[in-house]
């Protein structure tokens, strides 16, 4: 989508090749931004009044100048495709790939048949990496509802970002709460933990959540989601050879948050502009700062040293949102860093710092 709004690859042939035809609204994305990006005709609701409730605290989050947007797998699938259909240069196939290679020659093995190209964008992790000692791996796995009640029950104007009212003895665990209408709101059950739970265990929590927080009785279940994305310091490799990892292969989910889409559209954005000006898809990586903090973060909550909902509780009480997203997207400068690091607790963090180092 990025080749094809620079309108510069018209020469090119691409060949886009997916398992799976998307044709069902099977996630949703969750994004702060502060102007309107590729995707904005597609933002289905936005918000910039979110909410936040933790270790005895309730706070409304000063945002601005973010929006808190949300886009629906079903509307980003057909918009993408009917966009890229529409490009005489591209292909699309259907079908799962084997493998990816690039050594003296660059392609994908797609149902035993090879197909080579100049260059292969990757976003297929193919098996779990392979950790050092000091890495950290958890899970960011979630189960969401959209619900509809025969009563006025939301404000459309207020989406609740992280709600830890919940029960914690599984891991790291909160609610969000995105309104649509009065009506009708999607509820996201999250946790961050080593292991997955069982499917009733996601829809136990979201029960408990909806009757005894959100004091909802009679609701409908209109649709339903899950996802699990990795949380980790991996370092993952952004290319070998002319294979160019993109996504969570490429190391675009932030490891501390899970976030993935916004970084994801910067990378894009990154590879399709440094192909325009150099021919070259390398482009530099994230400060590794930032890599610190994560792998600092992820062992806190890996080990255990903070409940994850008194550091969120810490993060937010101490912070305004807007200078917390700024953080969390790896665009804050050094001085702004060092003032959200000392709000959060010092012993258990200058621990976890330490032995990263």
């Amino acid at each position: 989508m990025h080749m094809i709004q620079s309108g510069r690859f018209s020469n090119k042939k691409i060949l886009l090749i997916d398992k799976d035809p998307k044709q069902a609204n099977d996630r949703t994305w969750c994004f702060w931004q502060k102007t309107e990006g590729l995707f904005e005709p597609i933002v289905f609701r936005q918000w910039d009044n979110l909410l936040f409730y933790g270790e005895k605290l309730s706070k409304g989050l000063e945002i601005q100048p973010y929006y808190y947007k949300m886009i629906r797998g079903i509307d980003f699938y057909e918009y993408c495709f009917n966009s890229i259909r529409q490009q005489h240069n591209i292909d699309i196939l259907f079908e799962k790939v084997d493998s990816v290679f690039s050594a003296t020659k660059t392609g994908v093995v797609v149902g035993g048949e090879t197909i080579y190209a100049e260059y292969v964008f990757n976003s297929i992790l193919f098996e779990k990496p392979k950790l050092q000692q000091n890495e950290s791996w958890l899970l960011q796995h979630f189960k969401g509802w959209i619900i509809e009640t025969a009563e006025d029950c939301f404000d459309e104007k207020v989406a609740t970002l992280m709600d830890f009212r919940i029960n914690q003895d599984y891991g790291t665990a909160f609610c969000y709460v995105l309104p649509f209408n009065p009506r009708q709101a999607l509820i996201e059950y999250t946790l961050f933990s080593a292991e997955l739970l069982q499917q009733d265990q996601y829809d136990e929590g979201l029960r408990w959540y909806i009757k005894n927080i959100l004091k909802v009785a009679s609701y409908q279940i209109v649709e339903k989601e899950f996802g699990v994305i990795p949380m980790t310091d991996f370092k993952f490799s952004t290319h070998k050879h002319n294979v160019i990892n993109i996504g969570t292969t490429g190391g675009q989910t932030k490891g501390s948050s899970g976030y993935t889409f916004q970084f994801i559209q910067k990378h894009s954005k990154a590879i399709v502009d440094s192909l325009v000006q150099t021919g070259s898809p390398i482009v530099s990586t994230t400060p590794k700062r930032f890599d610190f903090y994560d792998s600092v973060l992820l062992k806190v909550l890996k080990e255990k040293h903070v409940p994850g909902k008194k550091l969120f509780t810490h993060l937010f009480a101490k912070n305004p949102g807007n200078k917390v997203f700024k953080f969390l997207d790896n665009e804050s400068t050094l001085s702004e860093e060092i003032k959200i690091i000392s709000t959060l607790p010092t012993m258990p963090f200058l621990k976890a710092g330490l032995s990263q180092i």
